[in-house]
């Protein structure tokens, strides 16, 4: 009976998070402030990566914030600068943001073997290996006060990436991630997703649940986060978050809906069971789940400010 149940979670999850990965990000732009776009070379993937980088202000060494992009991330630009108002928000803050290009599928990791698709992907030899010494070179940033933050796919990544080196990260958050990453349902969607992209997710991580997959759940590896200053936000997929979703309204669109519902409910679930283990493990953990809110930039964009303020600048010294 429970086997029938846990498989029957496993398809719904797979069902869901497979449709909504479908989504695509868009938007306007945002108004300039002190900023440069670099080229930064990853020998790990034998090409140049672009990052945008917002200047810190004021003078002296500054602490560095490493923002990731979703699943659909293009290689030309960056939901976070596209969709938000990043680029104005940190304009007159004593810190420096660091923002890749590219990535789309990859969930910011090493993979095991290269893809056909998306070619060598060794993402985390470049965030945490390869930018963080241009950035101390050409942007003043002091090497030892660093935070990471993702959403939707990266989200996960930012977990990992801080309970991987939590020698280099000081805070971390993710914005309606997915860190149960190896439970049943939570990692078929993934693969779902990665298959989306174009990309083979046995090249990732291999057979699931093998023991990279193990390697890359934040919550099997909560332990790494003891005395990290966390933010974790989720929605639980109300459709009363705005018009468009609720199926009683007149502004209701169901491809909004399919797209935007299903997916955060899965993070606000997965995020909902990470956050006791990361209080048990001793993470100073601030948290933002609740019953309403859509995968959608306005509220990654609401909870970056919240999670600025409350856990990123704190940990970094700076506000």
């Amino acid at each position: 009976m429970m086997i029938r149940r846990v498989r029957s979670l496993s398809a719904a999850l797979v069902a869901l998070l497979a449709a909504a990965f479908a989504i695509t990000f868009a938007g306007t732009g945002v108004a300039q402030a002190d900023t440069a776009l670099v080229y930064v070379h990853s020998n790990a993937m034998n090409k140049d990566i672009p990052v945008k980088v917002l200047k810190a202000a004021g003078g002296g060494p500054a602490p560095t914030l490493y923002l990731l992009d979703g699943l659909r991330a293009p290689d030309n630009d960056n939901g976070w600068l596209i969709n938000t108002d990043v680029v104005n928000f940190f304009a007159n803050k004593h810190v420096n943001v660091a923002i890749p290009f590219g990535g789309g599928g990859s969930f910011y990791t090493d993979w095991l073997q290269d893809d056909p698709k998306l070619g060598k992907v060794k993402w985390e030899t470049f965030l945490t290996k390869e930018l963080p010494p241009v950035m101390a070179s050409q942007f003043g940033s002091d090497g030892v006060n660093n935070a990471i933050a993702g959403l939707s796919m990266s989200g996960t990544s930012a977990l990992n990436l801080a309970a991987h080196r939590p020698d280099f990260y000081k805070a971390v958050a993710s914005f309606s991630g997915y860190p149960t990453a190896s439970s049943p349902g939570f990692a078929q969607g993934i693969q779902a997703s990665v298959f989306e992209m174009g990309g083979n997710p046995m090249n990732m991580w291999g057979f699931w649940p093998s023991g990279s997959w193990i390697k890359n759940d934040p919550l099997l590896n909560v332990g790494a986060l003891r005395g990290k200053s966390v933010y974790i936000s989720g929605g639980l997929g109300s459709p009363l978050s705005e018009p468009t979703v609720n199926p009683v309204s007149g502004q209701f669109d169901p491809v909004r809906f399919v797209q935007l519902v299903p997916l955060e409910t899965a993070a606000g679930i997965s995020s909902q069971t990470f956050v006791p283990a990361a209080q048990l493990a001793g993470a100073k953990v601030q948290v933002h789940i609740t019953a309403n809110g859509i995968h959608w930039w306005n509220y990654w964009q609401d909870r970056l400010h919240e999670a600025w303020g409350g856990t990123i600048a704190p940990a970094l010294g700076t506000k």
